[in-house]
């Protein structure tokens, strides 16, 4: 009985390792989310054949990439500017912790505040680049009929100090709006209208 649950243990292993789909897949996912003019120098954080998150290919620009996470439902690239990272890096930290979403948001702001943590000055931008799970193709990496989402942080910003609404306009889709005014992560939520596929 015990070598039927320690093999039963091994499968499990070997099917949740199966799973990473290969490094050159995962980075050409990774790069349906960057603009053209930052695929070739991007870095891209992907995973090994251990499901650790780790660099898959350095980059050379300011542009930094995320392959999809397989053990998540459907596919979900995303690049952003490299001085969100240090941001970003925090969120994982506290994810992996076991931290919820709700106290990732309150500790990161507490370490912007405190300077523990730097956001970027300028307004920077992440693109997010994602499908159902039916419409990709692990093997080859292949997205079909994907859509597109853009984030433009912009610290502390307000409706005030932007002219933006605080909510997406349902008479207007892919209006830009800001999500979690006076914050350190305020951002500019752009989802332009799904592609209309025939």
């Amino acid at each position: 009985m015990k070598y039927i649950a320690a093999l039963l243990i091994l499968a499990g292993t070997t099917q949740a390792m199966a799973q990473i789909p290969a490094t050159d897949v995962q980075i050409k996912g990774a790069l349906l989310a960057a603009p053209a003019t930052t695929k070739d120098g991007a870095l891209v954080y992907g995973y090994n054949e251990k499901s650790e998150f780790v660099v898959i290919r350095p980059g050379t620009n300011e542009m930094v990439c995320l392959a999809d996470d397989p053990s998540q439902e459907g596919f979900n690239a995303s690049c952003y500017h490299k001085d969100l990272d240090p941001f970003m890096e925090r969120g994982r930290e506290l994810k992996k912790q076991g931290k919820n979403p709700k106290e990732i948001l309150e500790q990161r702001e507490a370490d912007v505040k405190s300077g523990k943590l730097k956001m970027p000055a300028q307004p920077t931008t992440l693109f997010v680049y994602y499908a159902p799970a039916a419409n990709y193709d692990s093997k080859t990496g292949e997205v079909k009929e994907g859509n597109f989402r853009y984030v433009v942080y912009i610290p502390y910003a307000t409706a005030e100090t932007t002219g933006l609404p605080l909510k997406p306009n349902p008479d207007a889709p892919g209006m830009p709006w800001l999500m979690d005014p006076g914050t350190h992560r305020a951002h500019i939520m752009i989802t332009p209208p799904a592609a209309q596929h025939h």
